[in-house]
């Protein structure tokens, strides 16, 4: 099995290199392979996706991610820029589902930024379409504005766009996923403003009518932002498109007591897919090792799970995980009083002997 290893920027050597030596406890045989990406692949290479790692990337039959970006390079011109690695593999791996869990594990209530009653037992499941929208749609650009309020001034305008197969495809992957948990799906979008929305909405019920068994409700978007603060456990599975999955997925992970703890995988249509933590590479903690590693350790979990088949290891790197939460060690996003903090070695290492 083949894995391609992409640490990337910021922290994302740190965390990704105690994911690796979890993997390298399971007496499995994979194949690793490091390559730059992100901010370190323009130092070496002058651009933030490789040819070299697009093509390992594309061989490999998983991806393990880091983290991408810093501070340094936000006057590059937008296609140099590290973030437009991330962009670039889910363009050309064809990663169009984005599975983010929502987790807010027992020993971490108090860690919520919300009331423990209202996170308690917290498991909810964003799935966020990822090639279309207002990130990759066209046209988009500067120019002079044609019209509007200010004719003639200079303007910057980008495209939402989605077809029905975009849409088509997203909703079952969403529909099938709910078949697996509580058979409760919300499709979020903003259809009393946005032709796009209303339109995602029409093909989402149009699927929906395959799938008698899940039960199907829909939430603008305003309004599942307010309830994933009010009442987040109404929520099972929720589906929506790009820039919307985007944010909602962000505040669902606050909910958990840190993003430090929510990984992510991005699928093709044969279960392919890129792993990554959820949170960003966090320049202003680089090198000092106290990040979080949990997430990219649990995406690793993901990784097995969902593109390699071993579910058994999976579900030993998640135990490993809940254990060591009991033993009440903590990195710095989730300590609390009564509980010991720890640095991104120790929790990696706590995981290792949890295993």
């Amino acid at each position: 099995m083949n894995i391609a290893i992409l640490p990337g920027d910021g922290i994302g050597p740190e965390i990704v290199a105690e994911a690796v030596k979890v993997l390298n406890a399971l007496g499995e045989t994979f194949n690793l392979e490091t390559a730059l990406v992100g901010g370190a692949a323009y130092e070496a290479h002058g651009h933030p996706l490789p040819e070299s790692t697009l093509k390992l990337a594309q061989q490999s039959d998983a991806v393990l991610f880091g983290a991408v970006g810093d501070w340094k390079y936000d006057t590059l011109e937008r296609a140099l820029r590290p973030e437009q690695a991330i962009l670039g593999l889910r363009k050309h791996l064809a990663l169009f589902a984005n599975f983010r869990p929502a987790i807010c594990y027992e020993q971490l209530t108090n860690a919520s930024s919300l009331k423990p009653e209202l996170v308690a037992g917290l498991d909810i499941l964003i799935i966020r379409e990822l090639n279309g929208d207002i990130y990759f749609g066209q046209p988009r650009g500067r120019r002079k504005s044609p019209d509007g309020l200010f004719p003639g001034a200079d303007e910057a305008f980008d495209t939402m766009r989605y077809s029905e197969p975009e849409i088509r495809r997203i909703a079952h992957v969403a529909f099938q996923a709910a078949r697996k948990r509580d058979r409760r799906l919300t499709s979020v979008d903003k259809a009393n403003v946005l032709e796009t929305s209303q339109f995602w909405r029409d093909v989402v019920v149009e699927v929906s009518k395959e799938y008698s068994d899940v039960v199907l409700d829909h939430m603008y978007v305003d309004n599942a932002a307010m309830q994933l603060v009010r009442a987040p456990k109404k929520f099972d599975v929720v589906v929506t498109g790009n820039m919307f999955g985007d944010i909602l997925s962000d505040e669902a992970a606050m909910l958990t007591g840190s993003i430090g703890m929510l990984p992510s995988a991005s699928l093709d249509a044969n279960n392919k897919g890129l792993y990554e933590p959820s949170h960003g590479s966090a320049p202003d903690i680089a090198g000092q090792g106290v990040a979080n590693p949990l997430a990219t350790i649990l995406s690793a979990a993901m990784m097995l799970r969902f593109s390699l088949g071993k579910v058994e290891q999976a579900n030993r790197i998640e135990a490993a995980v809940k254990k060591v939460l009991s033993q009440g060690l903590r990195t710095a996003d989730i300590y609390e009083a009564g509980t010991k903090k720890v640095g991104t070695q120790e929790m990696g290492a706590a995981v290792l002997a949890a295993l």
